[in-house]
């Protein structure tokens, strides 16, 4: 049977660069997003609400995959909604799927918030818990809707005799326009604002980020690890950390992407200046600067999420995690981190999206 991938959440950075190697490997690829893809040569795209059961039936009416890989899904003012909105998404895919009985796997993509709480309780007092982060580390006693959705897969599995991974990246680093989440590309904006106007590129977050060790996973790896897992034994029904698979400190990284951009470096000065303050009010100059360099998205909030940022790098502990388990298993795609984020770069230049 011929290997046809179903990418829910196609838009995004992992699920772009995963149906990018899903199709250079010769994968028949369809991209499920409400706004699909239509950038990617090669994936067919499909239009559907997760949160529609009928809606995801007639979409995939005629599309019967055999792997299936979750990347997507929706941010909400509590956890307990992120819970039952997250994994009713789940839950209604996997439950018209089964109609089908094609799918042999099924690979949920979730984070670090497995093992350091939701944004509610994002890396607090109470949550904080022992690193490197490890995947036998105990899920946390409080909500969470990542452990929601891996019990969706799990049930499912159980009823249709699939497969299945789970995998948690640190921050992914890659490119997409309207995500969420994008650490990545908020910097490249905010290092360009910065050399706009003369600012300096000013760290926005703790101490113990600055100091500490950490790690970030490469859209690229991330893909590779899915497409692994989903297709090696030895890794099936196993939930699996993956990161680039060095480590650093900000305290160095942040003077080589101020370099990068030519702006100067301002480190931890002994006080948090957040960045969704620090670029708040920057929009009507971010369409100043896409005007001036013929730049494709003149919407600052399409390219920047700071507040996602700001967690991140606000945290009060070094974060970095083990990849042990998956180095056993013989995955070894490394990636050198500065290496990611200067790739980013090159790509937002080459697509225009900054200048």
């Amino acid at each position: 049977m011929n290997q046809i991938a179903l990418v829910v959440g196609a838009s995004g950075i992992t699920g772009s660069n995963l149906a990018e190697k899903l199709i250079s490997a010769g994968w028949v690829t369809y991209g499920l997003a409400r706004n699909p893809n239509h950038e990617i040569k090669d994936l067919r795209p499909i239009s559907a609400d997760l949160l529609n059961a009928d809606s995801l039936r007639l979409a995939l009416a005629e599309v019967s995959p055999t792997h299936v890989y979750i990347t997507s899904w929706m941010r909400n003012e509590t956890e307990a909604e992120n819970i039952r909105v997250n994994s009713l998404m789940v839950r209604n895919l996997l439950d018209v799927l089964s109609e089908k009985h094609s799918v042999q796997h099924v690979a949920l993509v979730t984070g670090l918030k497995h093992y350091l709480g939701p944004f509610e309780a994002y890396a607090k007092e109470g949550f904080l818990p022992e690193t490197p982060l490890r995947e036998e580390h105990p899920r946390l006693d409080i909500e969470n809707f990542y452990y929601a959705q891996e019990d969706e897969v799990y049930a499912a599995a159980a009823r249709d005799g699939f497969s299945w991974s789970i995998h948690r990246p640190h921050t992914v680093i890659g490119k997409a326009v309207g995500n969420m989440m994008n650490l990545g590309t908020t910097l490249a904006v905010y290092a360009t604002i910065c050399k706009e106007t003369g600012r300096p590129f000013t760290w926005p977050g703790s101490a113990a980020q600055w100091n500490g060790l950490s790690d970030v996973t490469d859209a690229r790896v991330l893909a590779e690890h899915l497409i692994w897992a989903s297709t090696t034994a030895s890794a099936r029904n196993e939930a699996f950390n993956v990161v680039n698979g060095d480590v650093f400190r900000w305290s160095w990284l942040w003077k080589q992407l101020a370099a990068y951009f030519g702006v100067e470096a301002a480190g931890f000065d002994g006080t948090i200046h957040p960045l969704e303050r620090e670029i708040a009010n920057d929009d009507a100059l971010w369409q100043q600067i896409a005007e001036k360099y013929h730049l494709k998205e003149p919407r600052l909030s399409r390219l920047a999420s700071p507040w996602h940022t700001d967690l991140d790098l606000g945290r009060p502990i070094e974060v970095m995690t083990d990849m042990s388990k998956s180095r056993k298993l013989w995955f070894t795609i490394f990636q050198k981190t500065d290496e990611s984020f200067y790739d980013l770069f090159e790509q937002l230049r080459a697509d225009h999206l900054i200048p």
